[in-house]
């Protein structure tokens, strides 16, 4: 998939290799030719990859190769043992969890997943976690937190699931519960948004010692097409609400509301997913050494005093 703004370096992406082509056909020296236009794309995609407006980091941030929670766990993790159900209606297929390794030591992963095509994403729903899929993600990190063992959270939604069933069965009570359980949760917790951060979806297993960005995420209250709807009755907007919401991973950090962001290889995680995997891991293992030096008390203390803080009030 080439998104709008990244068109013109497949233009001349194709053609290079239509220049090599008929060069190979026709035995033709296009040596300085190649090497002057590769240059030229080179500097093309630094200039256009460094200059994104908020929107096209949206975009990017759900580019449909972009890894996904799962990609990130297995790719990470050794011995992964997925674990299901909430114990009270029914498993979330939209919010995924389990115990794996890093380095040896024991984690408990946590995470919304979405799907790669039609089937997936309809058994998946998109990444928009029902009630059972908080309280699955509860039940984990109380299992975590027995058996001793750090959490990590994937973060990767759209929002929770708004549909008149979630509200049914209490998806606000759900979030709200999670942010109350995690907030005294006595095992370190890392979040990492590698995606889409949107509303008390995100937040519902966002609260944490450290809150970890990668580079072409946002993280909001609100989608810019919802915030469009709302403000102009209308999705064309977006770009200007996406603008307004100051939503990407620097605003954050400026913010204070995130700790750290990743870098991503040039043009997204999916450009070179392996060198994402091993970023994220190293990331995770350096914060956990800080973690670590904190006793369950002063753990608990600094992170309720962190999301304490946040907020402006005027």
């Amino acid at each position: 998939m080439t998104l709008e703004f990244e068109k013109p370096i497949v233009e001349l992406e194709a053609k290079l290799q239509e220049m090599i082509k008929v060069a190979g056909e026709n035995k033709v020296d296009v040596g300085q030719a190649a090497k002057d236009l590769e240059n030229k794309i080179k500097k093309l995609k630094k200039d256009t990859y460094s200059n994104l407006t908020r929107w096209q980091r949206v975009q990017l941030s759900r580019h449909p190769e972009r890894p996904y929670t799962l990609d990130y766990i297995y790719n990470m993790a050794d011995n992964f043992v997925e674990l299901h159900g909430d114990r009270v209606v029914s498993d979330d297929k939209a919010m995924v969890g389990g115990l794996g390794e890093l380095s040896g030591r024991t984690f408990m992963f946590i995470g919304q997943q979405k799907g790669r095509n039609t089937k997936q994403r309809q058994v998946r729903n998109f990444g928009m976690a029902n009630p059972e899929g908080y309280r699955k993600a509860l039940r984990l990190m109380k299992l975590a937190e027995k058996f001793n063992k750090p959490v990590v959270t994937f973060i990767d939604t759209p929002g929770a699931y708004p549909g008149l069933e979630a509200e049914q069965r209490g998806q606000g009570e759900a979030i709200a519960r999670n942010l109350f359980e995690m907030a005294k949760l006595e095992v370190p917790i890392i979040c990492v948004i590698i995606g889409e951060g949107a509303s008390g979806g995100a937040l519902g297993i966002g609260v944490g010692d450290r809150v970890i960005m990668l580079e072409n995420t946002w993280y909001s209250v609100i989608s810019p097409e919802s915030c469009s709807s709302i403000l102009w009755r209308s999705w064309e907007y977006k770009e200007q609400a996406a603008e307004a919401l100051k939503l990407t991973a620097e605003d954050m950090t400026g913010f204070g509301l995130v700790d750290q962001i990743i870098p991503e290889p040039l043009g997204g995680a999916h450009v070179d997913p392996k060198i994402m995997y091993s970023r994220v891991k190293k990331s995770i293992l350096e914060e956990l050494k800080i973690l670590d030096k904190l006793s369950k008390d002063k753990l608990v203390e600094q992170r309720i005093e962190k999301f304490s803080k946040m907020g402006v009030v005027g």
